[in-house]
């Protein structure tokens, strides 16, 4: 498990799973909208938020073809909406101030050469990078951050390629799961990979990046190992953009961290009667009763005695042991039996 990078990501509890909101470009380039989405995922508990830089001609050519959740052209759309250098530097304060970790996805290396520049120190790349490893390779060699990259629409053999180059450069390297489509069928999201991936990818720490519209795959994910959870937050889940059909808004955000907490507080492997158990068994336990009045010197069958509550008498698994004795007193219909009653 690589440590550093757990610590990276938690400083109070490597173990906990961190949540990161993704903000993507939600905010429209409004940064009033932005920093309330900062400060609504600080609310909600998050442990990051996170947006996107993007450099649109470092990227992309103009007139790449998209898919149909894009109204528009995304390099037109980035050219309008996409925060500039000088809006992170803002938002990473606020952020400070607030108390939440601000990350962000780069879309190329000058986007992650200028993002590390003002203090990022945590590398997110999305899935369309994830076998760009010339720019990966160069982003861990040059800028030596600790990256978590998403594997989305990806093999395992381009998986394994992108690992092994990552590792060889000896950053901190966490995969996280995903699915790259807007939004997803649940069939194809497949969340029983992530032991696989954990198995399959020992030095790196594993996630879970969730485009589903709800949050039951990113609670099943946490069951089965996440310790990373990305999902896409919006303020409205009624505005228009790219990633409107895959965003949750904040109050399911703050669904989304409690489950989580109470999954993770719920998930021991300890079996022992605990404190606020042991008062339940006390009543809620069988013990064996009369079930007609028994009078001294009668011999004890079958037909004498049952088990009812509470469990405070002698316990019903000792019923063939009772059968055959004697009462030495008489015990009334209904009635707890005693071992001192009995010879």
């Amino acid at each position: 498990m690589n440590n550093s990078l757990l610590d990276l990501l938690s400083k109070k509890n490597g173990r906990r799973c961190f949540v990161i909101a993704e903000g993507c470009d939600n905010h429209l380039g409004n940064m009033d909208v932005a920093k309330e989405m900062c400060l609504r995922a600080k609310l909600a508990g998050a442990d990051a938020i996170k947006f996107q830089h993007h450099l649109p001609d470092e990227e992309m050519l103009p007139d790449v073809s998209m898919s149909d959740n894009f109204e528009e052209p995304l390099y037109e759309f980035l050219k309008k909406y996409a925060l500039k250098l000088d809006d992170h530097a803002e938002l990473m304060r606020y952020c400070e101030e607030l108390g939440i970790k601000y990350m962000c996805t780069p879309f190329s290396y000058k986007a992650a050469e200028e993002m590390v520049s003002i203090g990022l120190d945590m590398i997110k790349i999305g899935s369309g990078e994830m076998t760009d490893i010339p720019s990966l390779v160069k982003m861990a060699t040059v800028l030596r951050k600790p990256m978590i990259v998403s594997t989305g629409m990806c093999t395992f053999e381009e998986i394994d390629r992108t690992y092994a180059a990552l590792i060889e450069t000896g950053i901190p390297l966490a995969l996280t799961h995903c699915v790259s489509e807007y939004p997803p069928v649940y069939e194809d999201i497949n969340v029983g990979l992530i032991p696989v991936l954990r198995k399959r990818y020992p030095k790196a720490l594993i996630g879970h990046s969730d485009h589903t519209p709800d949050l039951y795959t990113c609670f099943a994910a946490v069951t089965l190992g996440a310790k990373i959870v990305e999902k896409h937050v919006i303020l409205d889940k009624r505005q228009p953009g790219p990633d409107q059909s895959v965003s949750i808004d904040f109050q399911d955000l703050k669904q989304l961290v409690d489950g989580i907490r109470k999954i993770e507080s719920s998930s021991g492997t300890e079996k022992k009667i605990h404190v606020r158990e042991k008062q339940i068994r006390e009543w809620a336990f069988r013990s064996i009763v009369s079930t007609r009045r028994i009078t001294a010197g009668e011999v004890i069958d079958g037909e004498m005695i049952w088990s009812k509550r509470p469990g405070t008498g002698i316990p019903s698994r000792f019923r063939d042991e009772v059968i055959g004795k004697t009462a030495i007193v008489d015990i009334e219909e209904n009635t707890l039996l005693k071992w001192e009653d009995l010879n």
